[in-house]
């Protein structure tokens, strides 16, 4: 059975910082990508970063490039989102997202997705 879940949210102030983790279990982790999205309220569900199966390539949005790392343990199926600088507009609902075997961070970022997690609320205060 395939496990994805999300921890690590919560709520916290405007230029605070947060460490959201996801454990997989039950895939071959270590040979695919892995993103997190997010879902605002009211809003559709958006890319947020990925990370490549080797590790050596992430991809971000925009929106929060230079503020967010995204990394992973392969050894403990496990990536990890860290968030600096959080802003009022980061609040949502952050999902853990596996991809396809073998695929790349581009087709993730197109949610192009073969597992999901459940979400972690994050809620950033002003």
């Amino acid at each position: 059975q395939v496990q994805v879940v999300e921890s690590g949210g919560g709520l916290v102030q405007a230029g605070g910082s947060l460490r959201l983790s996801c454990a997989a279990s039950g895939l071959t982790f270590s040979n695919r990508p892995m993103g997190w999205f997010r879902q605002a309220p009211g809003k559709e569900r958006e890319f947020v970063a990925c990370v490549s199966w080797s590790t050596r390539d992430a991809s971000y949005a925009n929106s929060v490039k230079g503020r967010f790392t995204i990394s992973r343990e392969n050894a403990k199926n496990t990536m990890y989102l860290q968030m600096y600088s959080l802003k009022p507009e980061d609040t949502a609902v952050y999902y853990c997202a596996a991809g396809y075997q073998l695929s790349t961070c581009a087709a993730v970022s197109l949610s192009r997705l073969d597992y999901w997690g459940q979400g972690t609320q994050v809620t950033v205060s002003s």
